[in-house]
């Protein structure tokens, strides 16, 4: 199956192709994108744009749109999942969510992370990280969840595993989670990315799933309140 996939979990913007024939065309943030602010509105469309033109495609060979719900920042997902929702009503196209962090997790084992389990941190502003914790193999042992690196780094402690981590939360709090002896890839490592092609990748064996109904994963409740 061909599948263009997006994620807009972190500041920057990820876009891909995954084609029938196994090739892949796709836009990868460089990992020091992740420190800048986050440029979904004017990122994306292009993003999207270059990899259908990459791979030679239009929407009708699509077979659906594979979308990142997160966790990850409110602005980012709503731009991410709004924009899905919208190429595919307007193709005619159904949507398959996949976890951002899970696809975070599935880019770590391709870069060789090494440990018992892999952390996949993205940052969630004010002092926490959202988190899932997977074993090598990829089983989910953590299911989602929002903590200050302090309590991740208690959890961690406890479980008594070798933890391997990345994501730009993981960059952010790289100082209490190695003293918790939890490694930390380098922040120029590629595993820090949250790449479309793994979004795409996971989203093979996802239902699909009507465009109204995909929703994002904030884990908690936004900064913002309607007065």
């Amino acid at each position: 199956m061909t599948l263009l996939g997006i994620d807009t979990s972190t500041p920057a913007s990820a876009a891909c192709v995954l084609r029938d024939d196994g090739q892949s065309f796709e836009v990868a943030p460089e990992p020091a994108r992740l420190g800048a602010g986050p440029a979904h509105a004017r990122e994306l469309m292009p993003a999207v744009a270059e990899v259908m033109e990459g791979a030679g495609v239009e929407f009708a060979r699509l077979r659906a749109i594979a979308v990142g719900v997160g966790p990850g920042t409110f602005t980012g997902l709503r731009i991410g999942i709004a924009t899905a929702r919208a190429l595919a009503s307007a193709s005619g196209l159904l949507l398959r969510p996949v976890s951002s962090l899970a696809a975070l997790a599935a880019g770590m084992r391709e870069e060789g992370a090494a440990g018992d389990a892999l952390l996949p941190l993205i940052d969630a502003r004010r002092g926490e990280v959202f988190g899932a914790l997977h074993d090598a193999g990829g089983e989910v042992l953590w299911p989602p969840f929002v903590a200050t690196p302090e309590v991740v780094a208690e959890r961690v402690g406890e479980a008594g595993l070798s933890v391997r981590a990345a994501g730009d939360g993981s960059i952010r709090f790289r100082r209490a989670l190695e003293a918790a002896g939890i490694g930390v890839d380098a922040d120029e490592s590629g595993s820090h990315v949250v790449r479309a092609l793994h979004v795409c990748r996971l989203a093979r064996t996802v239902p699909d799933v009507a465009p109204e109904a995909v929703l994002p994963e904030y884990l908690r409740a936004p900064d913002a309140k309607t007065p």
